[in-house]
């Protein structure tokens, strides 16, 4: 019905925004991240989204995106990206002389709750973008998904362990994510072992991310940037690369839809930056930030 479409929407376009708040968490004015997700809920999310899933040109050029890889995921990352950017980094995260600080949660048992809520959430997400109670397009889409999180949780680890020699959790933390933004765009349609492989690829790209973002003095609490946007233009090529209509052709129109996407996405999303900025400012002052922003906000 209209109604539970509506509903189906209204809880993606929510995601989309709660990406961007990892990313600029412990330094961003509350007042002013709200003011930034009304904008982004209210036009980029509905205009991008219609391309594709209100039988926009996007769709009609032959776009494969079942439950969101780049129109929730990819588009929520591009977002956080340019508002981490224009944020700038937390005050200590990178030294004078170049070097990284790891700034670790300060509650990781709560961080792994977190993932295994989002885990069996994803259920909902991508087993209920099939629409119907289809038994056998939806026991597919919920196997792809679930095996492609274990694979990204294994992949990141892996990776991780042999690049740092140890193991870190918040790694296969976001590894799990990272599988399952990556599967997202095709797990109606994959096989079990190409679920399997996506969530592994998926798991080296968020660690290597994540170090490319400290490369590039990106300061980003959570991990959002790696997992949702690298990890979804990943999920987005890959159905051009395993999917059931794979294929040059398809690869090309994958690539060329999340380019068009992400160019709006930046574009969008950098206007109505540096409008919040100029009417309430981005950050709180550095006494509020040293405090912490429970006490001040």
């Amino acid at each position: 019905s209209s109604g539970s479409d509506w509903w189906f929407q209204m809880v993606f376009c929510a995601t989309t925004a709660s990406i961007v708040s990892g990313a600029v968490a412990e330094r961003v004015k509350l007042s002013s991240f709200l003011i930034f997700v009304i904008f982004l809920t209210a036009f980029i999310y509905p205009i991008q989204g219609s391309w594709s899933w209100g039988g926009g040109y996007l769709s009609e050029a032959g776009f494969l995106d079942f439950a969101g890889s780049s129109i929730v995921h990819a588009v929520g990352g591009v977002a956080a990206l340019v508002a981490a950017i224009m944020v700038g980094p937390r005050i200590g995260k990178f030294g004078k002389d170049g070097s990284v600080n790891a700034m670790p949660g300060s509650n990781l048992l709560l961080a792994t709750l977190g993932v295994f809520i989002l885990w069996l959430g994803w259920f909902g997400f991508n087993g209920g973008s099939v629409l119907s109670a289809d038994p056998a397009l939806t026991s597919l889409t919920l196997v792809t998904t679930c095996l492609a999180a274990a694979a990204g949780g294994i992949g990141a680890a892996l990776f991780s362990g042999l690049l740092y020699k140890n193991l870190d959790l918040t790694m296969f933390m976001n590894g799990v994510l990272g599988g399952l933004v990556g599967i997202t765009a095709g797990a109606d349609q994959m096989l079990p072992g190409s679920a399997i492989l996506i969530g592994l690829i998926a798991g080296v790209i968020v660690v290597l991310s994540v170090a490319l973002l400290d490369k590039c003095k990106l300061d980003d609490p959570v991990g959002a940037i790696p997992v949702h946007l690298f990890c979804g233009i990943w999920g987005t090529l890959a159905v051009g690369i395993f999917g059931e209509l794979a294929g040059f052709d398809q690869f090309m129109v994958q690539l060329a839809c999340i380019g068009i996407t992400g160019v709006f996405c930046v574009i969008g999303a950098t206007i109505i930056t540096l409008f919040v900025k100029a009417i309430a400012g981005l950050r709180v002052d550095e006494k509020e930030e040293v405090e912490g922003l429970d006490i001040s906000e």
